[in-house]
């Protein structure tokens, strides 16, 4: 597998429209909110720690995520949690050769009969351990549907899956394929355990390079990211239909007019069609900044961050509501204490569809009242929103939190 390392690329000709919307984060607004932790992990057999991915509601409000540490064997666990904050321990990997292992940022899937799906980066029966497409039932018993040899047929899945209602799954693997560059594929896994690649990265001019983020689906078609490649080679978003034609709807050209390298989580899609995702770095302060994207490609720039009081690098999937306005996280930025780094511990933010940024929550680090390292928000129909935290929480392994307007 090869290594790949992130670095700042200068901003290149847009081959899109581009609009910037975003104001400056440091003007703002606070708005006050309950906040709270509605669980702290505490790393034992019958716990996991350091959640890195985000997390998927049932319709009874019940929560569903993953922690890529902890468990009975130390390698990570599915959980569940109630609304009121009980967790459940569904499973804990165990790693090669009979299980997969250390689940990164990729949320989890939820079918209608409560079944979980997910993948893990490790583990799986194959040498190199490259991963694992996984199913938990509700009762905690876990199958391994696929089992990724790394050639081929992929290898090192990092995002999470897409179901269709068939019971198909959908997803990427960051690495494998049949190109020389190893960059990645996308595939289809039945309900029966046939696996199909859809997509080889790399086969054409200007194409993405290590998918990472989850897909989404509508219309026949799936969309995602891709970290590197595309026309700077600083990442794309990709259109694949399925029937297997694959686009390049948006090469990012990074700062100061565009972003660079997409954040993990993915995209998420509005009922027009219109995606939208956050890039990691880029934007005017080379911070990350959050973009919306037609269906035809044309980008818009919603909000630039700049690591000040609205927040720097954002993280997860962004949620959306029915008025149009989206709710996200950032790595860092804030007012958060000296628990982090000295520019802040991240936000939980708001943003309006003319692209006004309202901080709803400073994360502060705190061991005991809060935590740090945000992996973005589910909403509910009440408003609420939901996160895990990588760290921070009553026993320093990571927290879930709850936000109420």
């Amino acid at each position: 597998m090869r290594c790949k390392t992130v670095l700042l690329v200068a901003a290149m000709a847009l081959n899109v429209p581009l609009v910037v919307l975003g104001q400056s984060v440091e003007s703002a607004e606070s708005q006050p909110g309950t906040y709270s932790l509605l669980y702290s992990f505490q790393r034992s057999s019958s716990d996991g720690c350091n959640p890195q991915s985000g997390l998927v509601l049932d319709r009874a409000g019940n929560l569903y995520g993953t922690t890529s540490e902890g468990g009975e064997f130390g390698e990570g666990t599915v959980f569940e949690l109630s609304p009121s904050g009980a967790e459940t321990l569904l499973h804990s990997f165990a790693g090669s050769p009979s299980d997969g292992g250390f689940p990164g940022n990729a949320s989890l899937t939820l079918d209608p009969a409560g079944n979980i799906y997910g993948t893990t980066n490790y583990g799986g029966d194959q040498d190199l351990s490259p991963g694992t497409v996984f199913e938990v039932t509700p009762s905690g018993t876990e199958s391994i549907l696929w089992n990724f040899t790394g050639g081929t047929d992929g290898g090192n899945p990092l995002g999470g899956l897409a179901r269709d209602n068939a019971g198909n799954l959908y997803g990427t693997a960051s690495t494998g394929g049949e190109n020389v560059y190893d960059q990645g594929v996308v595939f289809r896994l039945t309900s029966s355990g046939t696996q199909t690649v859809l997509y080889n990265f790399g086969s054409s001019p200007n194409d993405g390079d290590f998918p990472t983020g989850n897909l989404a689906l509508a219309s026949r078609a799936l969309y995602g990211t891709t970290t590197y490649g595309g026309a700077t080679g600083i990442g794309t978003v990709f259109k694949l239909t399925l029937t297997e034609i694959e686009s390049v709807l948006h090469s990012f050209n990074g700062y100061p007019t565009d972003g660079a390298f997409p954040s993990g989580g993915g995209l998420s899609l509005d009922r027009s069609g219109n995606l939208y995702g956050a890039t990691y770095y880029g934007g005017t302060s080379g911070q990350g900044m959050v973009f919306k994207l037609t269906s035809a490609g044309a980008e818009s720039v919603l909000l630039n961050f700049n690591g000040g009081s609205g927040g720097g690098y954002p993280t997860g999937v962004l949620a959306i509501d029915g008025a149009g306005n989206l709710y996200g996280t950032t790595f860092r930025g804030g007012l958060g204490g000296s628990n982090c780094y000295s520019n802040g511990c991240g936000v939980l933010f708001k943003l309006s569809p003319s692209g006004r940024e309202t901080v709803l929550h400073d994360f502060s680090g705190s061991s005991t009242s809060d935590g740090a390292s945000p992996n973005g928000v589910v909403r509910d129909s009440s408003g609420n929103l939901y996160g895990t935290l990588g760290g921070g929480g009553a026993y320093g392994c990571g927290a879930v939190f709850k936000y109420t307007p």
